[in-house]
């Protein structure tokens, strides 16, 4: 990789948004598990001990941010599929497997689409919001009965 690659791509990252990142990171797991089938089956170790080293890392700093207090049941499940990728990449490093990084492979690219999906929510209801907010619509609120504005009580 040149320098001039290597910029783009820091630049790249740094400006990116959360989201972003996040989805660029699945990109890079789903590529390395990739990458080790790929070693699997032309027979290249490093190229699979590489692969797998990366998609594990990737997943378990998935697992490491995860906020367990913030997300309940869904960063609790999110943590054992978590753990349960990086017990399958152990055993198809471990035996030539190739079915066993196809099926990391297929989790990996679901919660990718998962993630997007959400994003994509996400970024709707903020649009629908911010043109709701924009045209100045009136939503009423309610108050509790012992609220008294400012100027009435004196």
């Amino acid at each position: 990789m040149n320098a001039y690659t290597q910029q783009y791509q820091q630049n790249q990252i740094l400006s990116a948004s959360a989201e972003q990142i996040l989805i660029m990171l699945y990109d890079g797991a789903i590529r390395f598990t990739r990458q080790a089938i790929a070693g699997v089956e032309a027979e290249d170790k490093l190229k699979k001990l590489e692969g797998t080293r990366r998609a594990m890392a990737i997943i378990t700093e998935f697992a490491n941010t995860l906020d367990h207090k913030i997300g309940g049941d869904i960063a609790q499940n999110l943590d054992a599929l978590y753990a349960f990728m990086t017990r399958e990449l152990t055993r198809a490093n471990l035996e030539n497997d190739v079915a066993r990084y196809r099926v990391v492979e297929n989790l990996l690219t679901g919660l990718r689409s998962t993630w997007v999906e959400a994003i994509e929510i996400r970024r709707s209801e903020s649009a629908t919001t911010a043109q709701g907010e924009s045209r100045n619509v009136y939503t009423p609120q309610v108050t509790p009965d012992a609220y008294r504005p400012l100027s009435a009580s004196g």
